[in-house]
């Protein structure tokens, strides 16, 4: 199989779908590799790198969609890529659906099989191509909540900490996954006041277990959330419903209700937002202010640091990626139930349930 790695062009997007030790894996097994020149630059890697590995460098997107059977990407096409998008081809990235008719409707017209990393799940369950870069979204919240809390970024001039005789920030966190409760680990570690909610009871006793002495676990409801928000000077958005769009959990209105200068850190964008403010932003310009708070809403959160984000998704990607390659579609299907829960798009029909149902399509399930 011919699997191709394009350079990313979403704004400040700096991670690439594969590493030099990927292409030397899958080169070994007899594949061909054609990766975009300078597709590593933004992570530190070399296009000397890829060559020592076996790869074939190319000039463009266009030699790369044009030729690969497979092709892996870091995020969803853009659109000056829909129409490099071939009849048949298979696309391997985060796509985030439900948070985009445009795309959708684009994947669809273009016949290629669209595999979705957000939506795979393993024989336990889990979600393993979305956990590392949940891992670093949840880990960089926080880190980009101290940030625009300062005075200087509009906001209420805390500091998350506090100092002797000075109480710490107050933060929020809605949704107890991956992302919060990373989220929540390194705000303790800041030694913040945490609060993280969700709706689940079993998950809120496992936090309340493992967490330290500054996180304290609370049940999701309206109350509760509108209770948090008057309180919080730091709001995390976490929550996940894989493939779907993001829950509404605070409206509009809700804002008047929190401290002018306070922050919201939509994680839960790229998924439709569980804010009803929120509205896709990116590092160039991560930030805008409704009703005197802070709105952070940077769709590609781990992009920015391209490196860690790379490596930490390559390493979790490349085992599905050559057994998409050795078996091709069909086998793998046949083979492999996570690669069935993968596949979004698929002969010109949405066949993921959540997908279809965001935008009122009809949902064709794979055979």
């Amino acid at each position: 199989m011919i699997v191709g790695v394009p350079t990313e062009v979403k704004t400040d997007e700096y991670r690439v779908a594969m590493l030099p030790f990927g292409v030397e894996e899958l080169t070994g097994r007899g594949h061909r590799v054609l990766v975009q020149a300078g597709a590593g630059l933004g992570s530190g890697i070399g296009d000397h790198d890829y060559l020592a590995a076996g790869a074939e460098l190319v000039s463009n997107a266009a030699d790369v969609f044009g030729a690969a059977d497979l092709v892996i990407k870091v995020k969803e096409p853009q659109p000056e890529e829909f129409s490099l998008v071939r009849q048949g081809q298979l696309l391997f990235t985060y796509f985030h659906f439900a948070a985009s008719r445009e795309l959708t409707e684009a994947m669809i017209a273009s016949g290629a099989t669209c595999l979705a990393y957000e939506t795979l799940r393993d024989a336990h369950g889990r979600l393993p191509l979305l956990t590392p870069m949940s891992e670093v979204a949840g880990r960089m919240s926080i880190q980009e909540g101290a940030k625009y809390l300062e005075r200087p970024q509009m906001g209420r001039g805390i500091l998350l900490g506090g100092v002797p005789g000075v109480a710490p920030a107050h933060i929020t966190i809605l949704g107890g996954g991956v992302v919060g409760a990373n989220a929540a680990r390194i705000a303790a570690g800041f030694q913040a006041d945490v609060a993280i909610l969700d709706v689940d009871l079993d998950r809120l006793r496992y936090l309340d277990d493992v967490m330290p002495a500054n996180v304290n676990t609370l049940y999701s409801d309206r109350h509760t959330i509108l209770e948090q928000l008057q309180r919080a000077d730091l709001v995390i958005g976490s929550v996940l419903i894989p493939g779907a769009k993001a829950p509404r959990l605070v409206r509009a209105e809700d804002l008047r209700r929190m401290k002018a200068g306070s922050v919201v850190i939509d994680v839960a964008v790229d998924q439709g937002g569980c804010v009803e403010t929120s509205r896709p932003t990116t590092h160039s310009e991560p930030t805008y202010v409704i009703d005197d708070v802070v709105h952070y809403c940077v769709a590609n959160m781990p992009g920015a640091v391209g490196r860690t984000s790379t490596f930490a998704l390559c390493n979790a990607t490349l085992r599905w990626i050559t057994r998409l390659a050795d078996l091709g579609l069909e086998k793998a299907l046949s083979d492999c139930r996570p690669i069935v829960d993968a596949v979004n798009i698929h002969g010109h029909h949405a066949t993921n349930a959540a997908v279809a149902e965001a935008f009122g399509l009809t949902h064709v399930p794979l055979k």
